[in-house]
């Protein structure tokens, strides 16, 4: 089984190198499940449910996010739908360790056309983020539960929206045997680490950017630099120049969910 993961989506040109490679990517890796993270691609800073509908359109499955899920707000009433529905807004994530009673969800658990199971986990770090998250170690422990009793999938991703590359690591270590992929997003740099650990868990620090790489993380350099040379605040814009896809792809036995293999992949216009 072969799973494809696009990282942090920014901006319109983000949308634009995703559009552009993604139907070969599909085509000549055979993707079984296909994954996005769409927290920025709304200008750089959240998600519409319009964007949403485009993403699911390319063909996601899932869209996992982060931080930003909630710069656009009409986007709470399209995540805010029954748990058991079968719209697309229950497809898109938002981390599950977020306060109780936040809206959308943090897991989703489907069913393959072959009729294979598989679930996706967003989760968020608390290291130099945003404190009040709750602990992401345990939060793993009490979703990998509920879905072994629920749909008992094997092939399980999970995307880590964190800043600190330790606290990655450490969590791709603790789930390591239990998850397909351990995945790191929110820095937008992708990092040369990737492997399969001990246990049979595919993990990446941070799988970057789909976005424009002309630019400070995504946005404007000139507007980033402003902020760090006078300490003023100032509106953010998204970049435009040099957009690059980000991805990884990982290939597991869909039987055990161990993971098989593991590949950057990061292509320009």
């Amino acid at each position: 089984m072969n799973i494809l993961f696009v990282g942090d989506v920014f901006g319109s040109p983000g949308r634009h190198i995703v559009r552009e490679h993604l139907p070969h990517l599909l085509e000549t890796h055979a993707v079984d499940l296909l994954v996005i993270n769409g927290e920025n691609a709304a200008g750089g800073f959240g998600i519409t449910p319009a964007i949403a509908e485009e993403i699911f359109d390319l063909g996601a499955h899932v869209i996992t996010t982060g931080n930003h899920i909630w710069d656009k707000k009409e986007i709470i009433e399209y995540m805010n739908v029954p748990e058991d529905s079968h719209v697309r807004g229950r497809r898109i994530l938002r981390p599950a360790n977020y306060a109780h009673g936040a809206p959308g969800y943090g897991y989703y658990e489907g069913e393959l056309g072959n009729g294979l199971p598989y679930a996706v986990i967003n989760l968020q770090g608390r290291v130099f983020m945003a404190s009040s998250s709750d602990d992401p170690f345990r939060k793993s422990d009490e979703i990998l539960g509920r879905i072994e009793r629920n749909s008992g999938a094997k092939v399980i991703l999970l995307d880590i929206h964190a800043e600190a590359t330790s606290e990655k690591a450490a969590l791709a270590c603790y789930l390591d045997g239990r998850a397909t992929a351990v995945l790191g997003t929110h820095t937008h740099v992708p990092t040369a680490d990737e492997r399969i650990l001990h246990h049979g868990t595919a993990y990446q620090t941070d799988v970057g950017m789909s976005g424009p790489f002309d630019s400070i993380i995504g946005v404007e350099s000139e507007l980033v630099l402003r902020r760090f040379l006078t300490g003023m605040p100032g509106k953010f814009e998204a970049a435009k120049g040099d957009p690059r896809i980000c991805a990884t792809l990982i290939t597991c036995n869909s039987a055990t969910g161990h993971a098989t293999h593991i590949q950057r992949i990061m292509l320009g216009e």
